[in-house]
């Protein structure tokens, strides 16, 4: 994938997909460590150890409607690339924790991306989940949560056009102003 908010969204449509109906994203960028880790947890039906294991395989998927499940082989080669690893850990019924950490300086990591049209996907279909996000980078942090935003919106529903925009753009600025004003 071109670039890393597409392995978040795949991430996050996975745990809904697994009846989540709470998320949480955080991601860390930490430049003296040289390292970018993500992490996605969920709430979802969780896995046991077999499914965990296959869910790495890219040629194991759940889903009736493709023979192949791409999305996790892909982010861990893509972390392995850039000098790191990709963990799973997951209970049946606890919901499943991955965690990506790769070299955040590494020459094949691909950007972060669009992160506010991640979330704003994410949060555009029929029932928005419960989401945390959180987003460190060299010890500044940003944190976004649909409850923050239900609490002023109050009867607007998350999945309104004009409020995903909004959200689109809040959390692309947010980022922007954690790096200082560049991207």
């Amino acid at each position: 994938m071109e670039e890393l908010a597409l392995h978040i969204l795949d991430l996050l449509e996975n745990s809904l997909a697994a009846g989540a109906g709470r998320l949480e994203l955080t991601i860390t960028e930490d430049a003296a460590a040289d390292r970018l880790i993500i992490e996605v947890a969920d709430d979802g039906r969780g896995m046991n150890k077999e499914q965990a294991g296959a869910a790495l395989d890219p040629f194991f998927t759940t889903r009736r409607t493709r023979r192949v499940g791409l999305g996790l082989p892909l982010l861990k080669s893509t972390a392995e690339q850039c000098g790191g690893s990709l963990t799973l850990a997951s209970q049946p019924g606890k919901g499943t924790r991955v965690v990506a950490i790769m070299a955040l300086n590494h020459v094949d990591r691909p950007p972060l991306g669009n992160l506010g049209a991640t979330i704003a996907a994410v949060l555009g279909g029929e029932e928005p989940p419960e989401l945390l996000y959180r987003h460190r980078v060299n010890g500044k942090e940003f944190t976004f949560s649909t409850a923050w935003l239900k609490t002023h919106l109050g009867e607007v529903p998350l999945q309104m056009a004009p409020v995903l925009k909004w959200v689109q753009d809040y959390i692309n600025r947010s980022i922007t102003e954690l790096h200082g004003g560049e991207n």
